[in-house]
């Protein structure tokens, strides 16, 4: 019986992390320890190596995900390892894992097989404090708001008008709507409030895209809380917040290296969804990243019609930076589910469902390609029931497409079983590229959101009620139309509708609600039925995780 992930990573050998350090050329004094096996390193080393040539950027994408599975994290670190393998000095870039899907839906967020980050139940559980720290620089945000509101209310600000939620680490869809300050006057006046989780806070996007302690502590204070009764916009700054709220953040907004299985250095920092946020690592930990190694490898959420559109429009727009090349990732089993083909059916072969289904992946192969301007490649997953019939079909249309295929087997044989990958990816860096942004800053909010669902999703056009019209027109004339567009919607359809598989078009993408994240500098068009405060399953993974008599953790994936 094969090993399950959490079993390969209990019997790693790893290495002290200050030997990890030290083939990146860090000195043992820049290292602030979280025990043996991870570190945060310090802001004045960071700051010490802007001057330094920037090493290639490759971003790890994928297909729309399915209940099959694709394997991005697994492809990013598989990579990060095979480019190591071929004498490359390569890091890799990922997003810390939230507890609401680890105990949720996916269990263990760290890779698979033999290409994961250890120490694997740290990095899945509470990891360095992150998570906790941008929950409570949130939540110390709603505490001052209805505090202010309690002890006079100078501020003038309107309860109905306050935009801004609690937040935690944990699916609880109890929490998503909720009434506060029950109890009588002592707990102050009653309102309607929420919780999101903590991915979707504000406070995680800026920790993600802050460049420094002082871009940080900026940001901050230019969150917008919510409104005066006559609508003035009320920031985090006019309550005194952002300071506190910046303390909170100080020694968490370093970048937390680790390593691979095969003791290679990896950043894992920051961790915003991509269907519900921006999906990508921090700017701080991508560019530190890229000034210590030739090549950095960093994944994007989901697909690459959310995690690399926003990796661009978002991170890269903001940050200054470009991927040299692209991976998206993909499995025959994925592909035969967009084609139609139930979980229980998967593993029988079906050249039909797989030519339906490879639609899904050709789409976003060609905005890669031409509406990115990534040169890439595609990764495949291989699973021992795919067929030679279906590899061959699979390798015929996606090179037509004019992006080469390659089998990686870096799951089972870590980092050598992906070094064919690792050597092309290497020469699309070396090729000639002008990626660039699906819409332009000068673009209206209305254009931008348009061109993101005409461009990338295949729809006709989008539409939005009367008020999310208004609310929309009201940002632009605010002087916010300058801002780029974060789309939170369904990860598994190009379409709103999460059950509607492989590359619809002709369809309609509905806004139905639109926040202003003004520290982040970004705008959020919330289309279809997704939630910032996502539900447990009927059977949760947390059923299965558990503690043993020898202190051993089990189930976590």
């Amino acid at each position: 019986m094969p090993l399950s992930d959490i079993e390969i990573a209990q019997q790693a050998k790893m290495q002290r992390i200050n030997q990890v350090a030290a083939k990146l050329g860090i000195p043992e004094d820049h290292l602030e320890p979280y025990g043996h096996y991870k570190t945060k390193l310090s802001l004045a080393y960071i700051d010490s190596l802007k001057n330094r040539k920037n090493g290639k950027l490759i971003l790890v994408t994928a297909m729309s995900p399915t209940p099959a599975g694709e394997g991005k994290t697994t492809t990013t670190v598989g990579l990060g390892d095979a480019l190591n393998h071929i004498g490359k000095k390569a890091i890799i870039c990922l997003r810390e894992p939230s507890l609401g899907p680890v105990f949720g839906v996916k269990g263990g967020a760290a890779g698979g097989g033999y290409a994961q980050v250890v120490p694997m139940e740290d990095i899945n559980l509470h990891f360095t404090g992150d998570f906790n720290a941008i929950g409570l620089a949130n939540n110390l945000l709603s505490a001052m708001i209805d505090n202010h509101i309690s002890h006079g209310n100078e501020l003038g600000i309107d309860p109905r008008r306050i935009t801004w939620k609690r937040v935690m680490d944990m699916n609880d869809r109890a929490l998503r709507d909720i009434v506060v300050s029950l109890g009588g006057t002592a707990n102050g006046f009653p309102r309607e409030d929420g919780f999101d989780i903590v991915v979707a806070s504000e406070v995680m996007a800026i920790f993600c895209l802050a460049t420094s302690v002082k871009d940080l502590k900026e940001r901050l204070g230019n969150i917008v809380f919510g409104y005066t009764r006559d609508n003035k916009p009320l920031r985090a700054r006019d309550l005194k917040a952002h300071g506190a709220m910046t303390v909170l953040l100080k020694n968490q907004i370093a970048p937390n290296l680790v390593q691979t299985l095969e003791n290679n250095p990896a950043f894992i920092h920051g961790g915003p969804f991509a269907n519900i946020a921006h999906g990508c690592n921090s700017v701080i930990a991508t560019q530190t990243a890229l000034r210590l190694a030739d090549y950095v490898v960093t994944e994007a959420g989901f697909g690459a019609d959310l995690g690399a559109e926003k990796f661009l429009d978002i991170k890269c727009r903001k940050a200054g930076l470009m991927p040299n090349a692209g991976v998206i990732v993909a499995t025959v089993r994925a592909l035969k589910h967009h084609g139609g083909v139930g979980k229980e059916d998967l593993n029988k072969e079906n050249l039909a469902a797989l030519e339906k289904g490879l639609v899904n992946l050709e789409r976003h192969v060609r905005n890669v390609k031409d509406v990115y301007g990534i040169p890439c490649v595609v990764s495949i997953n291989r699973f021992i029931a795919d067929t030679k019939a279906e590899m061959d079909l699979l390798t015929d249309r996606i090179g037509k497409l004019g992006a080469k295929v390659v089998v990686a087997t870096h799951w089972a044989d870590g980092g050598k079983g992906a070094a064919e990958l690792a050597r092309i990816v290497v020469d699309l860096c070396e090729q000639k590229s002008a990626p660039t942004f699906v819409y332009d800053d000068a673009d209206t909010l209305w254009d931008k959101m348009k061109k993101i669902a005409t461009k990338v999703y295949g729809a006709t056009d989008i539409s939005a009620d009367t008020k999310v019209r208004a609310r929309i027109r009201e940002l632009q004339e605010s002087g916010y139309g300058k801002y780029p567009v974060c789309v939170a919607k369904t990860q598994s359809s190009f379409s709103t509708d999460a059950s509607v598989r492989g590359a619809p078009s002709g369809h309609m993408v509905n806004i139905r609600e639109v926040r202003l994240a003004a520290g982040a500098e970004f705008v959020v068009m919330i289309c279809g039925d997704i939630m910032t405060m996502p539900g447990l399953p009927k059977v949760p993974s947390a059923e299965k995780i558990d503690l043993t008599d020898d202190g051993k953790v089990v189930g976590l994936f």
